[in-house]
């Protein structure tokens, strides 16, 4: 993609600024889609994680427009949804997503789901999902669960490795999209999830070449995730 001017630290405070203006604006984040009208996210100013469109979720939601992973008709779990914009945005692809987070985000994912509805070409909808709880009415496993900057707690990584152990079959194909984080105990968690990971699944990154051109960035990474074969 072309380079904005003063090289990565300079695109990536451009891309920093657009963003931060767009989050400050109502609180409506527009996301551009390659196939027609932008999606209109509401994003909730108070407190918390979840509540705004990370840069993260961005890069994920552009690149499955890419096309890289077949989306039409194939059943898809997005995890920590926050805003849903990945979901969403999956679900404009032709999927059926379920997009799923903590009770206090139902109403943002309903308010963005029915913004966003005549925009759906396959189906979504937003279900509680407590990381470490039962999923048995997730069941059966979904063809792709996504997951956009859910590590940053070191206190949920148990939990949340105990939910993907549960919901992926033989053939789920995990998504993971993070933003490397060099601050704090940021990089010792990241480390960990990946070590805990790696017990029951195979890694394989997304080169950056194949994310999308304009929204993409060396410090945000895509996973590629499936369960080790016995």
């Amino acid at each position: 993609g072309g380079a904005a001017p003063g090289g990565k630290e300079g695109r990536r405070e451009g891309r920093r600024r657009r963003l931060s203006a767009a989050a400050m604006e109502g609180f409506v984040r527009e996301l551009e889609r390659r196939g027609g009208p932008a999606l209109r996210l509401e994003q909730r100013a108070a407190g918390g994680v979840g509540c705004v469109v990370w840069d993260a979720a961005l890069v994920l939601a552009k690149f499955l427009e890419t096309g890289a992973c077949p989306l039409a008709r194939r059943d898809v779990l997005e995890l920590g949804a926050g805003t849903g914009a990945v979901g969403i945005m999956a679900a404009t692809l032709g999927a059926n997503v379920t997009v799923t987070d903590l009770e206090e985000l139902q109403e943002l994912l309903t308010v963005n789901i029915e913004n966003n509805k005549h925009l759906v070409t396959g189906s979504v909808r937003a279900k509680v999902l407590k990381w470490g709880e039962d999923v048995t009415e997730f069941q059966p496993p979904p063809d792709y669960i996504l997951m956009a900057d859910c590590i940053y707690y070191e206190e949920s990584l148990e939990p949340l490795l105990k939910t993907l152990k549960d919901l992926t079959g033989p053939d789920t194909c995990i998504l993971c999209c993070y933003e490397q984080r060099t601050m704090g105990k940021n990089p010792e968690i990241e480390r960990k999830y990946f070590e805990l990971l790696q017990m029951d699944f195979e890694l394989e990154e997304i080169p950056l070449d194949k994310h999308d051109e304009e929204y993409r960035s060396e410090d945000i990474h895509i996973m590629n995730i499936h369960r080790k074969q016995t």
